[in-house]
């Protein structure tokens, strides 16, 4: 008979708490301590089997916490279904918030003590955390804001939140810690954005001080047929913008795009590419980049004929 056999149909995906699967005659204290299970917090196990990921992680926390709190932070927002971990992080902790004067502390957990008011929390994937519009909150007003701004783009764009939300919420509680951050962040969101990586390209942009491109920008022919959509704009210079993923090395989708390219340069268009390396560690370079061609547009447009 196969380990997975002898496993409880119960208890092999999820985490559960060792004492519930003893009082249930599931498991005994002495099973526990088998390799089978692997603890991931005190009295918090999961199957051995069980591929542990951050959002298995958030599963186990919520057990742990066991109404002292909730899962907060980028750790809610991917509970919610929305992924924005700065690149390179790997095996975040989780985060969690407690109320002021709750004493918790274990390894694997980041620990925030903040006043949780009425409406501040929910239930998603069975894990308790703050709400859409609570995470958005504590994001915005915590973190850095390039990388606040890059999840808020997230959450707007799967429509968790609407930026009318997180108004109302800062005409609300606009004495709290870091609402000055948040206010700022929101002048730079932009729901439109369809990935953090896009995200992080737009915010390089602002910060060098060039003007704030269009978002998903459409671009037709003058008879008003669809040639293309291009993730970053500046239509006034017919100069576009994209962010490619490892998904665009395939052989399929390199030829669409060599028919993209040449349709939208049929049309007038200029289109700069920049890949992960570009936007994660050499900013400057595209920013400088971005700057010579659109001078260089500019100056051609104006240019007497």
């Amino acid at each position: 008979m196969s380990r997975t056999a002898l496993v409880p149909f119960q208890l092999r995906e999820r985490p559960f708490r060792g004492r519930d699967a003893v009082r249930q005659g599931l498991l005994t204290n002495r099973q526990l301590e088998r390799t089978t299970w692997r603890r991931l917090f005190p009295g918090i196990y999961v199957h051995g089997e069980v591929e542990v990921d951050h959002l298995i992680r958030c599963q186990a926390a919520g057990l742990f916490l066991d109404g002292r709190g909730v899962v907060s932070g980028l750790s809610a927002a991917l509970v919610w279904g929305v992924e924005v971990f700065p690149p390179g992080v790997m095996d975040p902790p989780v985060e969690v918030t407690v109320p002021e004067h709750t004493r918790l502390r274990t390894k694997g957990l980041v620990v925030v003590r903040s006043r949780l008011e009425v409406g501040d929390t929910a239930r998603a994937k069975g894990v308790p955390v703050t709400t859409t519009v609570r995470t958005c909150f504590d994001i915005g007003r915590r973190l850095k804001l390039s990388q606040g701004v890059v999840a808020l783009d997230a959450m707007l764009h799967k429509g968790l939140v609407s930026t009318r939300d997180l108004h109302h919420l800062l005409d609300t509680i606009a004495g709290w810690p870091g609402a000055g951050r948040l206010t700022t962040a929101l002048k730079l969101v932009e729901p439109k954005a369809e990935s953090p990586m896009e995200s992080r390209l737009r915010l390089i942009l602002v910060a060098g001080r060039l003007p704030r491109p269009r978002a998903q920008y459409e671009v037709f022919t003058r008879h008003g047929r669809f040639v293309a959509r291009l993730d970053l704009a500046y239509p006034e210079c017919h100069l576009g913008l994209e962010y490619e993923g490892d998904h665009h090395r395939s052989r399929e989708v390199f030829q669409r795009d060599l028919r993209r390219i040449n349709a939208l340069r049929a049309e007038g268009w200029a289109v700069l590419r920049f890949g992960p390396g570009d936007v994660l560690r050499r900013p400057r370079l595209v920013l400088e980049q971005v700057r010579r061609e659109l001078r260089g547009r500019r100056s051609a447009a104006t240019a007497p004929v």
